[in-house]
């Protein structure tokens, strides 16, 4: 066994050396840093110390709920563990659902656009309009947009913020095409904004069968998981089965099983999920 472990970690460390000379390197110069999933959430007041204490919070109080009432080690510990993990699956869901809405609305958005432009309206005051006109989910992005240009008078600053507030790759799209048309001056711009309206209103039709057709495979990933761990609670209420797991055999079949459990719902995910759209901003 400690020959096995002494080749085990000369094996990772080999790894990390070579993925640490392989890999590529990326400095962070902004002066907030946040979680990525956090501006995809759109909870731009949430730190990553806030979230780090939240989950510290909530897991500590999950296991001290769980080692209550099955006077289980190990259980309590696992269940912190996945407790810990529950701020972060709320802000994923949270960004999942914005991503949605954002998908639909961006479609009806160009379309707005496109009309306040074909009116006579400049690109700028077009833009600020979709804070009143625009879809419910986008106006407050766009009514930044209208206060950054108000105050600047400039239009790439303006853009600027209203990417980094939306943090979406169609707002990087739409972004990019707003600020080509304004530099070189955009003759053909209801023309291609009207393209980008009806492929992306395609695209989101496209994604949402997709995602239907597949939310079987997440549903059942659930399942398979939380079914165990019911039975584990339910034995847990009998003496001799909470003194069987506390042995040592019975950490390592929990632990093994949390393991397993683990692997096997991340793989059920990679199979019924999407690819995600890269963002041409950052």
């Amino acid at each position: 066994m400690t020959g096995l472990l002494i080749g085990a970690l000369a094996g990772l460390g080999l790894v990390l050396i070579l993925m640490a000379m392989t890999g590529s390197r990326q400095v962070v110069t902004a002066p907030i840093r946040r979680v990525r999933m956090i501006d995809l959430a759109g909870v731009s007041g949430v730190r990553l110390p806030a979230l780090l204490g939240a989950c510290v919070i909530v897991g500590g109080l999950v296991a001290l709920v769980v080692l209550a009432v099955t006077s289980l080690p190990v259980a309590g510990m696992l269940a912190g563990v996945a407790g810990a993990w529950l701020p972060v699956a709320m802000l994923r869901r949270r960004a999942k659902r914005r991503r949605r809405a954002l998908t639909t609305a961006w479609p009806d958005a160009v379309d707005t656009l496109v009309s306040a432009v074909r009116a006579g309206m400049s690109l700028p005051e077009a833009v600020a309009d979709l804070a009143v006109r625009g879809p419910e989910v986008l106006r407050s992005a766009f009514a930044e947009f209208a206060t950054e240009y108000r105050a600047t008078g400039s239009f790439g600053v303006a853009l600027d913020r209203l990417h980094r507030e939306l943090s979406d790759p169609v707002a990087d799209r739409v972004v990019v095409s707003l600020r080509i048309a304004r530099e070189v001056g955009g003759a053909d711009l209801s023309k291609v904004l009207t393209t980008l309206s009806d492929f992306l209103r395609d695209d989101a039709r496209s994604r949402g069968e997709i995602e239907a057709r597949q939310g079987w495979t997440v549903n059942a990933a659930r399942i398979a998981v939380a079914a165990p761990w019911l039975t584990l609670g339910l034995l847990c209420t009998r003496t001799d089965a909470v003194s069987a797991y506390s042995s040592a055999t019975g950490t390592v079949l929990i632990c093994t099983c949390a393991l397993m459990s683990v692997i096997a719902y991340k793989v059920m995910l990679a199979f019924g999920s999407l690819p995600t759209e890269r963002r041409v901003l950052q």
